[in-house]
């Protein structure tokens, strides 16, 4: 049942529904630089501000996500009431149902919100516009460029990322609404937003948004250089803010410029979060399909000891262990670290990159559709401008490479913590000695490798080429090099977004 609250429309004593606007948020949970919010301010006296927490997505979310929307959308209640006097209105049901009943018992005029691109979201909000009898502005305030904009001469998409960006950084932004001044909000909590079980995994909400930006400033002149470590923290730590649209991907841009050759790297990655939305917008069969369809052929083992053994972090590899746990432990770790174990999973063990990318899908805090499975399609060789089947990431190569004292390993792999700091990356290269002084057997404190990578790397290349697939022009990203062991890629970092309706976790 609606609360009394909505009464407060009836004490203005308001009978005009067309000065009454409802802002349905979904993936956008800020007021400031949101166009459905501005529009909605600037045509309508009245604002109704509506969030459907839909149960179909809350039981698919893993505990990370649903505790870091949670505390957005409570920081999103406290910013309403703080600056406007009102309260973000909360239901539980599904949108189709609920987005027009309010509709109906409001006597609005007019509906708002943001687009998404996932198939589940367009289902949804396709469901919901055929529900509505009132007009419906809807925008892409969680992308710098909307679907559509950046286009080939034939008015497609480019597969290629290269192009893609050239195309992006010479297009003009869309102008968005201009937010009215002192709209009347509603001060009904409906149902309230529901309690925290734990401590969300990032402090929440737009001001730690921007302070987390603030800081990224400091040090985001060496972006270029400190962003594949994994021992420190050199990456903006705002793919979480832009997933659940904290902040807009506008600001961030605007705020870092062009100014420096860091700062045109990480804009780039930003290009990289609009370029996987778009492909996904005009390709959707990619949340379960490869863009290559030569690749639907491929043989994939799918070992359940190994994928347990990939999931669990305990490979025998410890950048893959340590990184699988502080997933597990936190829902987040560096894309540098999505793009080895993802390429540990699909190649040296051969398991089916849809295994993969719905488990990044269930625990990851940052999750967007389009990033993860862009991100897995492309480590997996099957995608857009996909990493060529030919690089695997050495793993070892990659610790020794990103995290040279074993800094990280050690906080995450404690086990291994009194080996020094090049037998930590391979224990199983270590002199008996070695592992008698740091007190480790292997098989017992901890695993011999499930693999040998340089077989792994063998096997992978004869099950893709067994596929025959023929080149379609498609590229690394173009800051890769050619060789075996990958160090360069698309950063997830600056979206992740890293989610049938199996991307029903969608919003």
């Amino acid at each position: 049942m609606w609360s009394p609250g909505w009464s407060l429309l009836r004490l203005k004593a308001v009978t005009v529904s067309d000065e009454i606007g409802l802002v349905w948020f979904r993936r956008d949970l800020r007021i400031d630089d949101n166009p459905a919010w501005a529009a909605a301010t600037a045509q309508r006296q009245y604002v109704v501000p509506l969030y459907v927490i839909d149960p179909r997505l809350m039981a698919s979310v893993g505990p990370y996500r649903r505790r870091q929307l949670i505390a957005s959308l409570q920081a999103l209640d406290y910013e309403l009431a703080e600056r406007l006097g009102g309260r973000l209105l909360v239901r539980t049901g599904r949108p189709e149902d609920l987005v027009p009943e309010a509709v109906d018992v409001f006597q609005v005029g007019g509906v708002y919100f943001n687009d998404d691109v996932s198939p589940f979201a367009r289902r949804r909000d396709a469901a919901v516009r055929e529900r509505l009898e009132v007009p419906v502005q809807s925008f892409y305030g969680n992308l710098i460029l909307p679907p559509g904009s950046v286009t080939t001469k034939k008015g497609t998409v480019s597969r290629v990322f290269t192009p893609f960006f050239k195309t992006w950084q010479q297009t003009p932004w869309d102008e968005w609404p201009t937010p009215g001044d002192g709209p009347t909000v509603l001060d009904d909590p409906g149902e309230f937003v529901p309690r925290l079980d734990d401590r969300p995994p990032f402090f929440e909400g737009p001001g730690e948004a921007r302070l987390r930006l603030a800081a990224f400033l400091d040090k985001v002149d060496d972006y270029d250089d400190e962003r594949d470590r994994i021992d420190h923290a050199g990456t903006s730590q705002l793919s979480v803010d832009l997933r659940f649209g904290t902040i807009s991907a506008r600001e961030v841009a605007t705020t870092v410029g062009d100014s420096t050759e860091g700062r045109r790297a990480f804009v780039r990655q930003l290009a990289w979060r609009d370029w996987y939305a778009h492909l996904l917008d005009v390709e959707p069969t990619m949340v379960d399909a490869p863009l290559n369809p030569k690749f639907t052929r491929l043989e994939w083992l799918d070992s359940p000891a190994d994928i347990s053994a990939w999931k669990g972090g305990f490979t025998g590899y410890p950048i893959v262990d340590a990184a699988m746990r502080q997933l597990r432990q936190e829902g987040w770790i560096h894309n540098r670290l999505r793009m080895v174990v993802g390429s540990f999973l699909c190649k040296d063990l051969l398991v089916d990159w849809r295994i993969g990318e719905r488990h990044f899908r269930h625990l990851l805090v940052d999750f967007e559709p389009s990033q993860n499975v862009g991100n897995w399609q492309w480590v997996a060789g099957c995608g857009a401008d996909a990493s060529p089947f030919v690089r695997v990431f050495n793993p070892v190569t990659q610790s020794r490479k990103f995290d040279p004292t074993g800094a990280y390993l050690r906080q995450w792999v404690p086990e291994l913590a009194a080996l020094g700091p090049d037998a930590i990356h391979a224990p199983w290269e270590a002199s008996d000695e070695e592992l008698a002084a740091a007190g480790i057997v292997l098989g017992r404190d901890y695993p011999r490798p499930v693999v040998d990578h340089g077989e792994a790397r063998e096997r992978a290349l004869i099950a893709y080429k067994s596929v025959d697939a023929p080149d379609d022009g498609a590229s690394a990203p173009d800051d890769g090099a050619s060789a075996p062991d990958v160090s360069d890629g698309p950063e997830a970092e600056a979206d992740d977004d890293p989610v049938a309706d199996g991307e029903l976790d969608a919003d």
